[in-house]
């Protein structure tokens, strides 16, 4: 018996690797994880390693190819979070911590995380430019984007800047890895990097305008020349050596990447409903929501919408030929365990957590349902509100210096007290989303359905929460590793096994099961918690104007 045709996904998060192998109509055949190392060095710097990354992959895909027994792999597809990877000559890593005296860690951390925010005296001199560029960045960039961290590189660390041959996003990183092609993908290079993808060029007056003109003088070789969208084949499939490590045939065809949010966008977006695919219209009202160390919120459509806060629109950087806006909150499934384990009832309820067999989260959800008694357990928290913003704001208010808030405390932290906490947090992360989804339908969407995928997703109460916050069906995908989903049909799209992503989303996503909205009294108890959401961010801009010039 011939083995089963099948592709293979490879996502690279913050604290893993992770890969999947599917079969050509979407199910999951096998999969596995492996952890990745983050080195952080204050609150808003953090490195990785990109060999450490690699080997990461590596063991992924052979766990996973265990797990789904024989298969002939027809393509695979790589996406990773939008991190900064800085190579050398020979492609050797170079060190990139704001200390040189950490240059000698080993393995060489080369990796500037995407949530880090060491760019961002940076990105406000970039922003203070007012270049034109910036209207494709909802008006401004984001610390968290690539040229601000080059700017810092320049900057503070610029013998490190001069000796670097290659500026990689690290799903650029991972390709290259994999064939030995320099090539970039035009989802990572429009979405983090400035590139025009709707003219096919870069903008030489920019990089002139906030202080990188050498970029343009070398005509773009260090930070790319061979632009391709999601999906084309790279290079010449995987090299001998990639091949030999991942244990798959050589020029198995690799996809050009994705960054991993918009992966999970391609895993969701165009997943059939009822048997139908959505057309271009009702893909222009859907949302995709990737729940995880941060969140993402992805809406596409046939014209460019300007929405000022809300990064984009990006041109083919998801669904080829449409236009993309992302909205995103740059701390959420941080932001609850954060919540969780400072709080003083955290270690009692962990061991409790422990000793049953459930997650923290099962736990406190539980909890959630004794002391409603009957009730919503929405409700609990009528006196207890939080901002979320604790690591900034990234839309659609674009302000990273915001911070978070939290009225209602009281002397008391017993576990019932940290359930409460909890679940303002989860709430406030709710509305935020519905800030992000109000802003859009102002620039012209018509949102009428969330599709759910990521690690926050797996929390009943995440979702709960976000659907009575939105007053929107939340749908969720019959393969729940969308992610994971989106990355193989890439591999699926380079190695002709559909003819576009359109095609291999229809063939290979469905949606399952769909939350409805809470109605009545419920839906007017979310309405004037968003009243008071609002009313933070109000207050505490109230608050910075009577202190300025205080100090």
């Amino acid at each position: 018996m011939l083995p089963r045709e099948a592709v293979i996904g490879v996502d690279v998060g913050t604290a893993a690797a992770r890969a999947g192998i599917f079969a050509l109509d979407g199910a999951c055949l096998g999969q596995a994880e492996h952890p990745i190392a983050v080195w952080r060095s204050g609150a808003d710097q953090a490195q990785q390693s990109s060999a450490d990354i690699w080997a990461a992959v590596v063991a992924a895909v052979s766990r996973a190819g265990a797990a789904s027994g024989p298969v002939r792999a027809r393509g695979i597809g790589f996406d990773a979070t939008c991190s900064l990877v800085v190579l050398g000559s020979d492609a050797s890593p170079l060190p990139v911590g704001a200390d040189p005296d950490t240059d000698g860690a080993s393995p060489v951390q080369d990796v500037i995380l995407w949530m880090d925010h060491r760019a961002l005296t940076e990105a406000t001199d970039i922003n203070a430019t007012r270049h034109p560029v910036l209207c494709y960045l909802g008006g401004g960039i984001s610390p968290e984007m690539q040229t601000p961290k080059l700017l810092w590189l320049h900057r503070h660390r610029p013998e490190i800047f001069g000796r670097a041959r290659h500026f990689l996003d690290l799903p650029d990183f991972l390709t290259w890895r994999a064939t030995g092609a320099f090539s970039r993908s035009l989802c990572s290079t429009v979405c983090k990097w400035t590139y025009l993808g709707h003219e096919g060029r870069w903008d030489e007056s920019y990089f002139h305008a906030i202080g990188l003109g050498m970029l343009a003088e070398e005509r773009f070789a260090r930070i790319g020349t061979e632009i391709l969208p999601p999906g084309a084949p790279v290079g010449e499939g995987l090299s001998p050596g990639a091949a030999a490590e991942l244990g798959l045939p050589s020029a198995t065809p690799v996809a050009a990447s994705a960054i991993d949010a918009h992966a999970g966008g391609i895993g969701l977006v165009g997943a059939s409903l009822d048997g139908h695919a959505p057309g271009r219209t009702a893909l222009s009202r859907r949302l995709v929501l990737i729940g995880g160390t941060s969140s993402c919120h992805m809406a596409v459509s046939a014209e460019p919408r300007f929405v000022p806060g809300v990064w984009g629109p990006y041109f083919g950087a998801m669904v080829p030929d449409l236009w993309l806006n992302e909205g995103g909150q740059s701390a959420t499934g941080v932001l609850i365990d954060h919540v969780i384990t400072t709080h003083a009832a955290y270690p009692k309820l962990a061991e409790a957590a422990r000793g049953t067999g459930l997650s923290i989260y099962e736990v406190l959800n539980a909890r959630l349902e004794v002391l409603a008694e009957g009730r919503d357990p929405a409700t609990l928290t009528a006196d207890l509100h939080l901002l979320p913003d604790f690591h900034g704001n990234r839309s659609p208010r674009a302000d990273p210096s915001l911070r978070g808030m939290v009225s209602g405390l009281t002397l008391a932290a017993g576990p019932d007290d940290l359930a409460r906490l909890y679940l303002a947090t989860i709430q406030a992360i709710a509305y935020g989303t519905r800030h992000i989804v109000e802003t859009l339908n102002g620039a012209g969407y018509a949102i009428d359905l969330v599709l759910a995928a990521g690690g926050g997703t797996r929390n009943s109460l995440f979702l709960r929460a976000h659907a009575d916050a939105l007053g929107l069906p939340i749908a969720l995908a019959r393969e729940p590793e969308a992610v994971l989903l989106g990355a193989a049909i890439l591999g699926a799209v380079a190695g002709r096994a559909y003819p576009d992503i359109p095609a291999a989303m229809a063939g290979m996503s469905r949606i399952g099961r769909v939350i409805s909205p809470a109605t009545g009294a419920t839906a007017r108890y979310h309405e004037a918690k968003y009243a008071v959401f609002q009313r933070l961010y109000a207050d505490q801009m109230a608050y910075r104007a009577l202190m300025q010039g205080a100090g």
